[in-house]
């Protein structure tokens, strides 16, 4: 079997899979994409029209959305690192938080990143303004929720996590943690601390130039 992933290393949902693809140790080719490699891009795009990323090729087969592949690769290339509990009650609170980074942090972050790529005339400062206020809710839920915890749905790392470490170390960037939320904060440091996740950072930083917003000297 042969896996290639199509990703790039600066996305915050390609780090998701490449998370996952880390934790297990799982050999694969990465494929980057990106400017210079636009043959790579119309290959995505001939197996996934609709041209996000990652995608994943297993034998040929395309696995798209970076929650799917992590849960394709915790079926078919299971490791020590069980990223989706057995029991089934434990995986719905696993998979409820994978959906909670995506839609409740990293959709109103994306908004700020949309908005300052936007020509001046068509730019949303309302929209931003209700982004902000959604990430405000969405870090003082999870603050509460976070008391006592070290990782988000159970006692061990799991796909929430790997979909909280890259949506919340681009949030704090766009519309800061910072003390308002300490137990946001600390769980951000231990996602930075975790071994995988800590080589996608390292490896995306050459790209930190293309942050539209201006990355921070931190982290």
């Amino acid at each position: 079997m042969t896996l290639q992933l199509f990703a790039h290393p600066f996305s915050s949902y390609c780090q998701k899979a490449l998370i996952a693809l880390y934790e297990n140790d799982i050999a694969f080719e990465f494929r980057m994409l990106g400017p210079d490699a636009p043959d790579t891009f119309g290959e995505l795009k001939a197996h996934w029209p609709i041209g996000k990323f990652p995608l994943l090729l297993d034998d040929g087969r395309p696995i798209v959305e970076a929650s799917i592949i992590i849960e394709h690769l915790a079926l078919h290339y299971p490791g020590p690192v069980r990223l989706i509990p057995d029991d089934p009650k434990a995986a719905l609170q696993v998979r409820f938080w994978d959906r909670f980074f995506d839609n409740y942090i990293a959709t109103p972050q994306q908004k700020f990143v949309i908005d300052a790529l936007s020509p001046e005339g068509s730019r949303d400062p309302y929209g931003v303004e209700r982004a902000g206020a959604m990430l405000d809710t969405a870090y003082a839920h999870l603050d509460r929720h976070m008391q006592g915890r070290e990782w988000v749905a159970g006692e061990t790392f799991s796909l929430a996590d790997c979909a909280a470490a890259p949506q919340l170390f681009y949030a704090d960037w766009t519309h800061p943690i910072g003390d308002r939320f300490p137990a946001v904060t600390a769980y951000r440091e231990r996602l930075k601390a975790r071994p995988s996740f800590a080589r996608c950072i390292d490896e995306a930083r050459p790209y930190r130039p293309l942050f539209p917003l201006g990355a921070p000297d931190r982290d």
